[in-house]
């Protein structure tokens, strides 16, 4: 299966709740951290939603 490496680029301060709830289930917190997910649906659409905050890449397992 896919994988892909998501990295927090920019603040959640002044961000509207949804989003900071978005960025916390994909486990991320401070800026400049990453967490590597299964490519699915789902996790696609977490990212489509905050997609200005961060940075994502594809990973070769």
């Amino acid at each position: 299966m896919a994988k892909l490496k998501v990295t927090l680029v920019r603040s959640t301060i002044g961000r509207q709740k949804s989003q900071i709830d978005t960025v916390r289930a994909l486990k991320l917190g401070k800026i400049g951290s990453s967490s590597v997910l299964d490519d699915i649906p789902q996790v696609r659409g977490m990212i489509n939603k905050i997609r200005h905050l961060v940075k994502v890449e594809e990973v070769n397992e």
